[in-house]
């Protein structure tokens, strides 16, 4: 009995000490993985420093953190990641959450939604902005508010899918976007440095947007599919409301004083802006952008119903490409874009500021000719390269033209001017897209990308003849003024009167 009782201690025994040295080995693994997520934690928050390091040299690099150019290029970016996030978040929903056959209506009416506002609140957006020149930077932080509290009520609409909240918050996102792309071009000049030149400073701020537009995607995809798209549009809110006090916190000096009234004698700036009113060098580029935005909504919506009624050469039966499916073509066709948006804020920077004028007709020639040969040689790899060449067109040609118009319009009405050049750009986007759908419905890649290609031709042939006609025009005004100046009689000058003291004695 005793013997039973002594075997009965000593495994007890055993077992207890088999007990504390599995929770010593316990205690030691969790010390060691709290160390390793530590320094995890620690080499994650040291790699983000070095990254916010060396973006703060980029963005404040050339006296753009003297001039208030490096905020106002972090400032942007911020407004590219929550654009981006509601774009993310809404396209389920807006965009493929209904089957192929479906989709055309919602998007069509988008389209439609989409267009009438900026017909409309185009005369007064502008001249709006021209009223508040001294308090741009409280405009701006509005128009990111505004956006915070629009992604809040889409939040709210997500759940019982109530299209009609879904829709005007879209619009309502993309009307303040486009607002505070015309204020944020309209400060251009007032923030920016010496070392600088127009195309250059846009072309930085436009490539930290579409860099942080790239890296935003995938992680709010990612973000959509784990937590909803509800969650993500609440994610984008908080996104615009930081942005939004940041905006606020931009340099003084981007706040314009208040110019007094001009008097009649003066002349009196006109208070509505039109294509006939901004001059003929400003007026080709906006109808060269216009053509090559009309394009790029036409290829947006004609690419994608193609590809998912899977009538285009690689998809369509009886044999299908077995490696590109229509998932697979729509990703590569999205990063061709991205990319080529990517070049073309790459290019400006590099070209400066030598002649934007010329340079969008060429951009203008290079879509023509590419969107010619896609019609011809029609295949995925054709695809792709019309997407790039189109991103890239509308990426450098739209810099050119912000350009432009900072440079020949004077600072009292140039918020007018972007409104009226941001509004003719958005509905030639839309009129494209419609056509795009409308084409579609022929199942005819090559009726589609024909028509279009003689669009862009013939404005092309229509904008160079204009821009000779300008030039010979110019240049007889400067052959008059040199024969006149030769032929005029010469005076001889006074003989001075030495009697008369000099009223301006060296």
């Amino acid at each position: 009995m005793e013997g039973g009782w002594e075997r009965a201690r000593d495994l007890s025994r055993r077992v207890g000490r088999g007990v504390a040295d599995a929770g010593r080995a316990t205690a030691r693994a969790g010390k060691a993985t709290a160390g390793g997520t530590a320094r995890a934690g620690k080499a994650t928050a040291g790699a983000a420093r070095s990254v916010g390091r060396a973006t703060r040299r980029l963005t404040h690099a050339n006296g753009a953190d003297r001039t208030g150019l490096g905020r106002l290029i972090e400032l942007t970016a911020g407004h590219s990641a929550g654009d981006t996030l509601v774009t993310v978040a809404l396209a389920s929903t807006v965009f493929f959450g209904v089957p192929v056959g479906e989709a055309r209506g919602p998007v069509a009416l988008y389209l439609v939604i989409t267009m009438l506002p900026f017909a409309l609140l185009a005369p007064f957006v502008g001249p709006i902005l021209d009223r508040f020149r001294s308090g741009r930077r409280y405009v701006m932080a509005g128009t990111l508010f505004g956006r915070g509290l629009l992604c809040f009520a889409m939040a709210a609409a997500v759940g019982p899918q109530d299209l009609l909240t879904l829709f005007g918050g879209a619009l309502g996102v993309l009307v303040l976007s486009k607002a505070y792309n015309v204020s944020r071009a309209a400060i251009m000049p007032s923030v920016l440095p010496a070392d600088i030149t127009l195309v250059s400073a846009n072309a930085r701020v436009a490539l930290f947007s579409l860099v942080t537009a790239g890296v935003m995607v995938p992680v709010g995809a990612g973000l959509t599919l784990w937590l909803g798209s509800a969650t993500m549009l609440r994610v984008a809110m908080v996104v615009f409301l930081a942005a939004g006090v940041f905006a606020v916190r931009l340099p003084r000096h981007v706040d314009s004083p208040d110019l007094e009234e001009e008097t009649p004698e003066e002349g009196r700036a006109p208070r509505w802006r039109t294509l006939l009113q901004v001059g003929p060098a400003v007026a080709e580029a906006v109808w060269a952008n216009v053509a090559i935005r009309l394009f790029s909504g036409f290829l947006l919506f004609f690419l994608l119903f193609l590809v998912q009624d899977k009538v285009v050469p690689w998809l369509a039966p009886p044999a299908p490409d077995p490696f590109f499916d229509m998932t697979k073509t729509l990703a590569v066709l999205t990063l061709a874009a991205g990319l080529g948006g990517l070049a073309g804020a790459v290019i400006a920077n590099w070209t400066r500021n030598h002649a934007p004028g010329l340079l969008v007709l060429l951009t203008l020639a290079t879509t023509a000719v590419t969107a010619t040969v896609t019609a011809i040689l029609f295949g995925l790899w054709a695809a792709v390269a019309i997407s790039l060449v189109t991103a890239f067109a509308q990426e450098l040609g739209k810099l050119a033209l912000d350009a432009i118009v900072q440079r020949e319009i004077g600072e009292e009405v140039r918020s007018s001017t972007f409104g009226v050049v941001e509004a003719f750009l958005q509905l030639a986007w839309v009129f494209g897209g419609l056509i795009g759908l409308g084409l579609s419905l022929t199942e005819s890649s090559a009726a589609g990308l024909v028509t279009l290609a003689c669009v862009l031709t013939v404005t092309l042939g229509w904008l160079v003849v204009r821009r000779r006609a300008r030039v010979r025009a110019a240049k007889a005004r400067t052959r008059e003024a040199a024969a006149e100046a030769e032929t005029a009689p010469y005076a001889p000058p006074e003989p001075l009167d030495r009697t008369k003291p000099l009223t301006n004695p060296p």
